[in-house]
């Protein structure tokens, strides 16, 4: 019997996936428990309008992140920190700071967990730091950190 399941099932397989389920599985244990469906006609255009709608989203997710992508490209984040006479900084400046300033600055939101650095800028100067927007979407912006 096919089935849709309704949730992963280790070993069986991932959730909206249509498998092949031997009917007492299936009707004993799979329905009861509410982890799947009949793969009848209903549920599967229900699964196809689901995946579609699920698709638009990720391409316009996708699109908006290109987008803001040639955005970051072209600016410059200027972030002003007490800095001893060398030019070596009193604290950091952490992917929280950046975002932040991105936000307040130019009204672009970048959660800070996107933000790519290895370790928290410690310097005076410019950087360049990468962002990842989406999956295969990256940017690099440049950090400029101000001495005050």
């Amino acid at each position: 019997m096919k089935v849709i399941l309704k949730q992963d099932i280790k070993g069986v397989g991932k959730k909206d996936q249509v498998i092949h389920a031997a009917d007492g599985y299936a009707r004993n244990y799979l329905f009861p428990k509410n982890l799947a469906v009949p793969a009848d006609i209903g549920n599967m255009n229900n699964l196809k309008a689901k995946n579609t709608s699920e698709q638009y989203r990720k391409n316009e997710n996708l699109k908006e992140a290109k987008e803001i992508a040639n955005k970051l490209k072209e600016i410059t984040v200027k972030i002003k920190v007490k800095a001893g006479d060398n030019g070596r900084l009193f604290g950091a400046v952490t992917a929280k700071e950046i975002a932040e300033a991105l936000k307040k600055d130019f009204k672009i939101e970048v959660d800070k967990k996107k933000i790519l650095l290895s370790e928290s800028i410690k310097v005076a100067g410019i950087t360049k730091v990468d962002i990842k927007l989406n999956e295969g979407v990256m940017a690099k912006v440049s950090v400029m950190v101000m001495p005050v």
